[in-house]
């Protein structure tokens, strides 16, 4: 069979013996992930012709609003996982805490907990935008037969065993690596079937795209300042483009196939960043890294951070390797120049 003429499902019974614990329950996860993306992309694809745009009139733990498609969105993905039974725990940016999941039988013998931001760049919702989900999958570290506790999810990004995303644009694909490149299926709506569309993805090592809120610029650290006006100084390859969507997945997903940078650094009114390092920071770094890309805080590799809270936010600079590179060069440079 063509490769490109593969359906995800069959994709993935072709390479489970590739998943460093195979048992069947990595491939039931994204198999059940690639059954919620399809009913979300349904309501997402009916945003203004029913009731489903604008606040939901709560705040997530964040003290973001919440859309009507987050909350449906999260409801989505955390049934669909726990009615599989092949999870034993789930965090999602949404939620205040994580969830225990337990099988029919009570029990607590499965293996994995799933990390998730729903639906991510949910304020595009109301402007026809482009959205997205972020997942991430790690193995317990507690018995198997115990409830998960908070230990189970504060995991390095290191130890991830699978992450992706599913970005709801012009096409529907699901983007995913388990630690052996990474590989992208775009959904056929006419037979509701992912098919292998983007196989082997990888970051150009160079691009010409920087992707940052240049509107926060005088909240941002010097070396931050520094490399954007590196990127619009005019020299044989640059200025760059500059291209902002307000979408993690959607910036992301476009700086992979043309060559690019993504930051989304500390600032003045975010001192610690405003991304989340376990819903966010983490599955976007697997990816980007599978695919030869680099992802960082600015100063260390962001994957070996290691988490102290559920919600913790980080600064993120990830994208084409020397874009990256660079970028972290003028940070070392702009905190040495203060001593």
């Amino acid at each position: 069979m063509e490769e490109r003429n593969k359906t995800l499902g069959e994709f993935i019974i072709e390479n489970q013996t590739a998943f460093q614990y195979s048992s069947g329950e990595l491939s039931r996860i994204i198999n059940s992930i690639r059954l919620a993306a399809k009913v979300v992309n349904y309501k997402v694809n009916k945003a203004g012709l029913v009731d489903i745009v604008g606040a939901a009139g709560a705040q997530n733990i964040q003290g973001e609003d919440q859309q009507k498609l987050d909350v449906y969105a999260n409801e989505i993905f955390i049934q669909t996982l726990i009615n599989r039974e092949i999870v034993c725990g789930i965090a999602s940016e949404e939620n205040d805490d994580y969830i225990t999941v337990q099988g029919s039988d009570n029990c607590h013998n499965n293996k994995y907990v799933v990390l998730m931001d729903p639906l991510d760049g949910s304020s595009n919702i109301d402007v026809n935008v482009s959205l997205g989900t972020i997942f991430s999958v790690y193995r317990r570290i507690t018995p198997i037969g115990t409830p998960v506790t908070l230990e189970d999810f504060l995991q390095p990004g290191i130890n991830q065993v699978a992450a992706g995303y599913v970005i709801y644009g012009t096409s529907t694909m699901l983007v995913y690596t388990t630690g052996h490149g990474v590989n992208g299926f775009t959904l056929n709506p006419a037979i509701g079937t992912f098919y292998l569309s983007h196989p082997n993805m990888k970051f150009p090592l160079d691009g010409n795209i920087y992707s940052v809120n240049e509107g926060n610029y005088v909240h941002f650290p010097q070396g931050v300042k520094d490399y954007i006006k590196y990127c619009q100084f005019e020299e044989e390859d640059r200025p760059y483009t500059s291209r902002y969507i307000g979408s993690l997945v959607s910036d992301i997903h476009r700086n992979m196939i043309k060559g690019g940078i993504y930051l989304y650094p500390t600032s003045t009114k975010a001192p610690k960043g405003k991304l989340r390092l376990l819903y966010e920071c983490n599955p976007m770094a697997f990816i980007v890294e599978q695919a030869g890309g680099k992802a960082s805080n600015g100063f260390a590799r962001i994957m070996e951070i290691l988490p102290t809270e559920l919600h913790e936010r980080a600064p993120f600079f990830c994208g084409s390797h020397n874009m990256v590179e660079k970028a972290e060069d003028f940070m070392r440079l702009a905190k040495l120049s203060k001593y």
